[in-house]
């Protein structure tokens, strides 16, 4: 957007906001792991709010350019996660926190926002009256 005040308002850390990720991690996450996002993960000393977070099993993502790094023995899952909260990489940090470093990220949604699935890569939809 090129509305600075909009921005803010969806953005910001204290908006409380909630914003979806897909986030494609190296590995796949235990139970336990994902109990860990939910109560909040201890990043540069200050411990994050809750999250969301679930594995997602049914899910096409479109190809990325470049393609993510991929090894043959360590599968990949793609997550879920849920956040109120948007400090500076967190949800890379939360993932590499629980041992799943985050190979690729999409902001899904912003609130009421949501990405359309037909909306490709590098394309934008103008949204009239926010």
């Amino acid at each position: 957007t090129d509305d600075g005040k909009f921005k803010h308002k969806l953005a910001h850390n204290e908006s409380d906001i909630e914003k979806t990720y897909l986030v494609q991690v190296e590995g796949l996450p235990s139970k336990d792991s994902l109990v860990k996002l939910e109560r909040g993960i201890l990043i540069k000393g200050k411990k994050t709010l809750p999250a969301k977070a679930k594995i997602l099993t049914e899910i096409d993502l479109w190809e990325r350019t470049p393609p993510i790094r991929e090894r043959k023995n360590i599968p990949t899952t793609i997550l879920q996660i849920k956040i109120k909260e948007g400090r500076n990489r967190q949800v890379r940090r939360m993932t590499a926190a629980i041992g799943h470093p985050t190979l690729r990220l999409i902001r899904i949604s912003i609130g009421k926002y949501h990405l359309p699935k037909d909306l490709k890569p590098g394309h934008y939809r103008e949204i009239k009256n926010a």
